[in-house]
C-alpha cells in the first residue's frame, strides 16, 4: 500500500482546508486509516482515526468539533476536513493505514504517506 497526501497550504486563522490521502492497492479498503501531524520541534501526534469499514471515528481533543475524517472506499481515499483552523494547527500532516492495537500511537501504524504542510497564520 502506498499513500499520497495532498491538500495542504497556507491559510489564515478561521479558514478551512481539506486534506486528501489517496491509496494504491486493493488492501487499503480493509485497513483502518488515520491522520497525524508534526509541528516544528514537536513529536508526531494523533489527529483522527476512521475504522476500516467507516463505522467508527475518533479525534484528538484539540481538533474535536473542528476536524472531520471520512473515507471514500470507491476511490480508495481518506479525507480530513479541517474547519476553524488555528495557528497551533500548523504542522506537517501525515496519513497512515493499517493499525495495530493503539491507533493513537504512531508506531502502531504500518503505512505512511509523505506528509503535506499546513500553515495557519494569525
Amino acid at each position: 500500500v502506498q499513500l499520497q497526501a495532498s491538500g495542504g497550504g497556507l491559510v489564515q486563522a478561521g479558514d478551512s482546508l481539506r486534506l486528501s490521502c489517496a491509496a494504491s492497492g486493493r488492501a487499503f479498503k480493509n485497513y483502518s486509516a488515520g491522520w497525524f501531524r508534526q509541528g516544528p520541534g514537536k513529536e508526531r501526534e494523533f489527529v483522527a482515526f476512521v475504522r476500516w469499514g467507516g463505522g467508527g471515528t475518533s479525534y484528538a481533543d484539540s481538533v474535536k468539533g473542528r476536524f472531520t475524517i471520512s473515507r471514500d472506499s470507491a476511490k480508495n481515499t481518506v479525507h480530513l476536513q479541517m474547519n476553524s483552523l488555528k495557528p497551533e494547527d500548523t504542522a506537517v500532516y501525515y496519513c497512515a493505514a493499517q493499525v495495530g492495537q493503539d491507533y493513537r500511537r504512531p508506531n502502531a501504524w504500518g503505512y505512511w504517506g509523505q506528509g503535506t504542510q499546513v500553515t495557519v497564520s494569525s
